[in-house]
């Protein structure tokens, strides 16, 4: 059974055109694709992006791709495709590690007096210091879902030949502790960003309420051994929060990047207000609805 059955029993006799594995592998190829696109954008910020700043570019479209090859290959050899995808996602948990690290070392001053190499202010201003992190992310969960859990719910992870990986929780667990692990990276990048602006306009709280949510909700869930009905409500409803807050404020973020005329002008969407970063927030809700979806693979 599902958690999600739990709310909708019906639900349990869903028998869906995409597996919930499917569905996250497909989240995760259009994840790196938008990656490649965000990753673009904020470097451009700097004016001129140095050789190691494509490097999480190009990646991102690259893998993007191929992952999306790599389902169309599965429909006739899945071990192929689950190791394809693995040397991708292992990639992409790499290259998110190396750029949180280039992240952090410029939000540090080293030759600063000591207390003052580390500062609330520098860490404000320099380059989102997690972004990067979410290439890691999309890459653990990418692997949760390019392996196959038998039985279902035992958290046992057959890797290949005949080698099995046993978690100490199920693949559904799994699943809800990367949600609010996401959410959370998005919720600190945003107060981050936000913080620029001192949080003037008092809507810019809404994302920080919604994050919290959407941080202890799904943690609190998969910490549940026999979860409730009641517990199920509460995190699709905190993922449909994540959605609507997300996509508000990529609305608003655009609104703002736009001339008091409406005229779109290139250079205010680079160093404006990141009109695709509000929409993580609504990435983390649609891996989380997902994630309670039956765990079946047929």
């Amino acid at each position: 059974m599902s958690y999600l059955g739990l709310l909708f029993p019906k639900t349990n006799q869903w028998r869906l055109r995409l597996t919930r594995d499917q569905l996250m592998m497909l989240l995760a190829a259009v994840n790196l694709l938008s990656l490649g696109l965000e990753t673009y954008l904020a470097h451009l910020i700097s004016g001129t992006i140095v050789p190691r700043e494509y490097i999480p570019i190009y990646f991102g479209f690259a893998s993007g791709i191929i992952l999306l090859a790599a389902g169309l290959i599965a429909l006739r050899r899945r071990v192929l495709a689950t190791w394809l995808a693995t040397i991708v996602l292992v990639s992409s948990i790499v290259v998110g590690l190396v750029g949180t690290y280039f992240h952090v070392i410029r939000a540090v001053l080293p030759s600063a007096p000591e207390g003052a190499r580390v500062s609330l202010g520098l860490l404000v201003w320099a380059p989102p210091i997690l972004a990067p992190l979410t290439f890691a992310l999309v890459g653990l969960w990418g692997l949760s879902a390019a392996w196959i859990e038998n039985p279902v719910n035992s958290g046992v992870l057959q890797i290949g030949a005949g080698r099995t990986l046993r978690l100490p929780y199920s693949k559904t667990q799994a699943y809800l502790f990367m949600v609010s692990m996401g959410t959370l990276i998005t919720l600190i990048s945003s107060v981050l960003d936000h913080a620029r602006s001192s949080f003037e306009n008092p809507w810019l709280w809404v994302p920080v309420v919604a994050g919290v949510l959407g941080t202890v909700i799904p943690a609190g869930l998969a910490a549940l051994t026999n979860p409730k009905p009641g517990d199920v409500a509460m995190h699709v409803v905190a993922m449909i929060v994540l959605i609507v807050v997300g996509v508000m404020g990529a609305a608003f973020h655009v609104q703002f990047d736009l001339t008091t005329e409406f005229v779109v002008v290139p250079e205010r969407f680079i160093r404006g207000a990141p009109f695709l970063a509000p929409m993580l927030f609504a990435n983390m809700g649609l891996f989380g609805l997902i994630a309670v979806l039956p765990p079946e693979e047929s």
